[in-house]
């Protein structure tokens, strides 16, 4: 589902965290704290990381991705299961690893769905608490820095500090979205201010793979607990 040739961005879009959007040739951070972003025209210009929300890339999908996403949003509800996305205690972290008990501590904090924050942690850093991006995102929820500023974290590097703000950011974005994971993940990619100027997922090509990645770990591990979970029932039905 939803194909994508892994073609080259030509151009980045940068997102700035009082809203506003600028198309850009390239970037490159400079420091810890700086980032430069270079435009067509050759001119550049060098600000702090806290003043950009993200940069995605600028790379439209093909027009039958488009209207693939579109499809299966009005005739199946959208990319994600159709369920509720609060915190549900028979649910939990979907892959396993050393951070499971922050994650579940985190999302009955904030309310959020264990499974999908397990998810997210996976696409975005592979549970890898040093992961640095060439944009600035850092840690395992990969949080820029002017994102854990607004939700509360003042060392990014710190994993359980980290994982309650992304997952504090989740939650804002679930509310904001009505529940709707399809919208709240492609924000937490591409930017909240994107889903609504398209008015649901972003045709970008990165921010679409990245909905389509999460989704399918969630509907693929999803099926696999149901099927262990009947095969444990036909086992003790067996055995009386």
């Amino acid at each position: 589902m939803l194909l994508l040739a892994a073609l080259p961005a030509s151009a980045s879009i940068a997102l700035f965290s009082d809203g506003r959007t600028m198309k850009i040739d390239s970037f490159k951070l400079v420091s810890e704290s700086d980032i430069e972003l270079k435009f067509k025209s050759g001119g550049a210009m060098t600000l702090p990381l806290t003043r950009i929300d993200r940069i995605v890339d600028d790379e439209i999908a093909p027009a039958a991705v488009i209207a693939e996403v579109k499809k299966i949003v009005q005739e199946e509800g959208g990319i994600f299961p159709k369920r509720s996305w609060r915190y549900d205690a028979k649910r939990g972290p979907i892959f396993r690893s050393k951070y499971d008990s922050v994650i579940v501590e985190a999302a009955k904090k904030f309310d959020v769905d264990a499974a999908l924050v397990s998810a997210v942690i996976k696409a975005e850093s592979d549970f890898n608490p040093r992961e640095y991006s060439n944009k600035g995102a850092q840690g395992l929820m990969q949080l820029m820095p002017g994102t854990a500023v607004r939700f509360g974290v003042t060392n990014a590097w710190d994993p359980a500090a980290n994982i309650y703000g992304g997952v504090r950011y989740l939650r804002w974005l679930l509310e904001k979205f009505d529940n709707n994971a399809d919208f709240a993940v492609a924000a937490y990619n591409a930017g909240e201010g994107n889903v609504w100027k398209y008015n649901g997922v972003p045709p970008f090509r990165e921010t679409i793979t990245y909905v389509n990645r999460i989704a399918k770990h969630i509907r693929q591990r999803t099926t696999e607990s149901q099927q262990a979970a009947t095969e444990v029932v036909a086992s003790v039905s067996s055995d009386r």
